[in-house]
C-alpha cells in the first residue's frame, strides 16, 4: 500500500491568513522542492542538514511566486519517515494554489485525506491506535478531549495494549510448544502462572471497556436535555448558560417550536445543551411535532434539565410531581435534574416547602433565576458532577474510539473462553485457538494485524494535509 511517489497537500487551514504551510512528502520531495527554489545564498536543498530552515524564493520559470521559509526534513527523521519539506508562504489562497499547481507540474500528486500520517504508520513512525490520536488530537475542543488524545498519541494506550499482547503472545508459544510434543504428554506452560496472567489482562480489558462510557461521551460532548412547559425560562436558561443571546426568548407560550443546540465547556469537559419545545397539549401541527422532537433529544441526551417557573410549581407542586416521575419512570438510568426557575419570586418558606414536596423523588434539585444569573453556577457545577472525571486526574488510559472499543469486548470474549478452557482442563490445541483470536484482536487496535479497508476506513476520516 505504501507508494514511492511524492504528495503533496496544504497542512494549514485552507482561505487566507498571515501565513500558509505546504507540505511536500516522498523520496523527491526534497528535490522538487530543490527545482522551484532559489536560495537567498544560492543554497541546494538536496545537500542541506535535515531539520535546517532556508530563506528563499518559490519561482516558475523567470516568475517569482513568493518569499518562503523551506523546511527540510530527511527520513526516516520525519513525521511521515520519508523526506519531507514544508513551505511557509504568505497566506493569500491566490499564493497557495500557484505554488501547490507549480508542485504538482514538477511530479507530486495531491495527498489524499490522512496520507501523511498514514504513510508515518505504514513507515513504522506511529501505531494505528497513535495515528487515529492524532485525528481526534486536531478536533479536541475542550481540555479533557485534549488531554486523553494527548495521553493516546504519547503511546499511553498502545503500550498498555502491547504489553498484554507480548505476555499473552509468550504463553501462547509456550502452549504451541506443547502441542508439538503432543506425544509427550508435557506442559510448558505453568497453569498457575497462566491462570493468573488471565485475571490480570480480563481486570485491564474490563476498565478499558468501562472507560469507553465516560471516554465517548467526553470526546463527542455530553448532551444535555433543557424540557419543561412552554414559557417557563427554558431559552432564558440556555442564552444564562453560553452567556449569549443564543435562543429568541418571548413571553408568547410556544416560541421555541424545533431544537436549538449549543456547545459550553464546563472544568475542560464539554456539553452540548438542547433547548426544546415546551412540552404541553396543543393543535398546533408545527408545535406537535416539536413536542415529539423533545422526547427524541431525552432519549439522547445524557442529563435531562427538567425545567418549572417557581410560582406555577408552588401552586400546582402535585399536578407537577406526577410529570416528574412519568419522566423519571419513562428514563430511570439518565440522570434528572429539576431546576425551578425564578428563584427571586420565592420566599425561604416557600424554598423549603418545594424541597419537602419532592425530597422522596431522590432527585438532584437547583433554585436559580436564569434571567439574573442566579444559581446557574450552582448548576454547572452540578453537570460537572455527573462526569466521572477521576481516570482523567489519574492520567489513565480512557478509550474514546469506537474501533478500539469492539475489539477490546471481543478480546475480553476470547479470554473469558480461554479463562474457562483452562479451568475446565480442556485440550491446549482448543485453547490455541481462542488464543489466537484475543491477540488477533489487540493486534488490530495498533495495526498489528490491519488490511487496506481497515485503512481506507481510518484514514478517511482525516483532513488533507495531516
Amino acid at each position: 500500500m505504501l507508494n514511492n511517489d511524492s504528495i503533496v497537500a496544504l497542512a494549514t487551514a485552507s482561505g487566507t491568513g498571515a501565513i500558509a504551510i505546504i507540505r511536500v512528502s516522498g523520496q523527491d520531495a526534497i528535490g522538487i522542492a530543490n527545482s522551484v527554489f532559489k536560495s537567498i545564498k544560492n543554497k541546494d536543498l538536496t545537500l542541506q542538514k535535515s531539520h535546517t530552515l532556508h530563506l528563499g524564493h518559490i519561482v516558475d520559470d523567470t516568475k517569482t511566486l513568493d518569499q518562503v521559509l523551506v523546511s527540510v526534513f530527511k527520513g526516516p527523521n520525519s513525521y511521515t519517515g520519508e523526506n519531507t519539506v514544508e513551505i511557509s508562504c504568505h497566506g493569500s489562497t491566490y499564493i497557495q494554489q500557484q505554488i501547490i499547481q507549480l508542485l504538482l507540474r514538477k511530479g507530486c500528486r495531491m495527498a489524499d485525506a490522512g496520507e501523511f500520517t498514514l504513510r508515518a504508520f505504514l513507515n513504522g513512525k506511529l501505531d494505528l491506535s497513535q495515528a487515529e490520536a492524532v485525528a481526534d488530537l486536531i478536533s479536541s475542543d475542550n481540555e479533557a478531549s485534549h488531554q486523553i488524545a494527548m495521553q493516546q498519541m504519547r503511546g499511553g494506550f498502545s503500550n498498555e495494549i502491547a504489553k498484554l499482547r507480548e505476555e499473552l503472545l509468550n504463553f501462547a508459544s509456550l502452549i504451541e510448544l506443547e502441542l508439538d510434543f503432543a506425544e509427550e504428554d508435557v506442559e510448558f506452560a505453568d497453569r498457575s502462572q497462566f491462570h493468573e496472567l488471565l485475571n490480570r489482562i480480563e481486570f485491564v480489558l474490563k476498565r478499558l471497556i468501562d472507560s469507553f462510557a465516560v471516554g465517548n461521551v467526553i470526546k463527542n460532548g455530553i448532551p444535555v436535555a433543557i424540557v419543561g412547559e412552554p414559557n417557563v425560562g427554558k431559552s432564558t436558561l440556555l442564552n444564562a448558560l453560553l452567556n449569549e443571546e443564543r435562543a429568541i426568548v418571548s413571553d408568547i407560550a410556544g416560541t421555541t417550536r424545533d431544537t436549538i443546540e449549543d456547545e459550553l465547556t464546563i472544568g475542560g469537559i464539554g456539553f452540548r445543551f438542547i433547548d426544546t419545545a415546551g412540552i404541553r397539549d396543543t393543535n398546533d401541527v408545527v408545535e406537535s411535532i416539536g413536542i415529539k422532537k423533545t422526547f427524541e433529544k431525552i432519549e439522547q441526551a445524557q442529563v435531562v434539565l427538567y425545567l418549572f417557573e417557581s410560582l406555577k410549581f408552588k401552586v400546582q407542586s402535585s399536578t407537577y410531581i406526577v410529570e416528574i416521575e412519568k419522566i423519571k419512570n419513562q428514563f430511570p438510568l439518565k440522570p434528572l435534574v429539576v431546576v425551578i426557575n425564578k428563584l427571586d419570586l420565592l420566599s425561604e418558606d416557600e424554598i423549603n416547602s418545594i424541597r419537602k414536596a419532592l425530597e422522596t423523588l431522590n432527585l438532584t434539585l437547583i433554585f436559580l433565576s436564569a434571567k439574573q444569573k442566579i444559581g446557574v453556577e450552582d448548576l454547572k457545577n452540578q453537570l460537572l458532577s455527573f462526569v466521572n472525571t477521576g481516570a482523567l486526574r489519574n492520567n489513565e488510559t480512557i478509550v474514546t474510539n469506537t474501533r478500539h472499543y469492539d475489539s477490546l469486548l471481543k478480546a475480553l470474549d476470547e479470554i473469558s473462553k480461554v479463562k474457562y478452557g483452562l479451568e475446565s482442563n480442556l485440550s491446549s490445541d482448543l485453547m490455541a485457538l481462542d488464543i489466537k483470536e484475543a491477540l488477533y484482536q489487540f493486534g488490530l487496535i495498533t495495526g498489528q494485524v490491519t488490511n487496506d479497508e481497515l485503512l481506507g476506513n481510518i484514514f478517511a476520516n482525516f483532513c488533507i494535509g495531516k
